[in-house]
């Protein structure tokens, strides 16, 4: 009796890892991440980049984790600004008060804790490459342009209109490790840390007469989930 043979087909790793980078979930410029997005887990971190990650376009100032709250000084005109009575029916929007809208949402943008780790594979095959956080470090929020109110005001607007978690500071911890394939020939790098999602938005001064100063742009980087950056070379 002929036993009928079996034809079995092997994938090699280096596809399984290309299907991993094009399956990867990402953030386009201008979309509005789902709320399912912000909670998941580390969905994106075996995505494979092909440079390292991307800084931000401005200057911007770190915002230390105890001044989220603190609101910014008054501008000198509100020292003696028209008040409702001194014009007959005038408008009131006491009391003066600073503004921000968000306006635009962006893309994420990575900041590392610690080191970047790199290790090339000098074999004929595809090899594991594992890496693991060496130090635990915070990351808050940053801004460029005059905020005329807190930061925590700002990322109540942003989670309000765009339904995203982001927080004033996430906190990257030492030991979290990741396993990743790295081609023939080829050295994956990786660093840990905190993205964080990219906002822009108008800020101005409200008086009580319910005129304004005129519109600031603020841009904003606010810390969105911990999680790994890998690229290769």
């Amino acid at each position: 009796m002929k036993i009928p043979a079996r034809r079995t087909m092997f994938v090699p790793a280096t596809a399984l890892l290309l299907c991993t980078a094009v399956a990867g979930p990402a953030l386009a410029e201008d979309e509005a991440p789902s709320t399912a997005s912000s909670t998941s887990t580390q969905a994106d971190d075996s995505l494979i980049n092909t440079s390292p990650p991307d800084q931000p376009e401005e200057d911007v100032s770190e915002v230390p984790a105890d001044e989220v709250d603190k609101q910014p000084e008054a501008p000198a005109s509100e020292a003696r600004p028209p008040l409702p009575g001194d014009v007959p029916a005038a408008a009131d929007c006491a009391p003066a008060h600073g503004v921000y809208i968000p306006t635009k949402q962006g893309r994420k943008y990575h900041r590392a804790v610690g080191p970047t780790n790199s290790n090339y594979n000098g074999t004929s095959r595809t090899a594991k490459s594992t890496f693991t956080s060496e130090v635990t470090g915070e990351v808050g929020v940053a801004v460029t342009g005059e905020l005329e109110t807190s930061v925590g005001t700002l990322l109540a607007k942003v989670k309000a209109k765009y339904q995203v978690t982001v927080s004033a500071k996430l906190t990257a911890k030492l030991g979290n490790s990741i396993a990743v394939d790295t081609p023939s020939h080829k050295s994956t790098h990786a660093t840990y840390g905190v993205w964080r999602l990219k906002h822009t938005g108008k800020s101005y001064w409200l008086h009580q007469n319910c005129t304004t100063t005129p519109e600031r742009t603020v841009v904003s980087y606010s810390p969105f989930r911990i999680g790994w950056y890998l690229w290769e070379s």
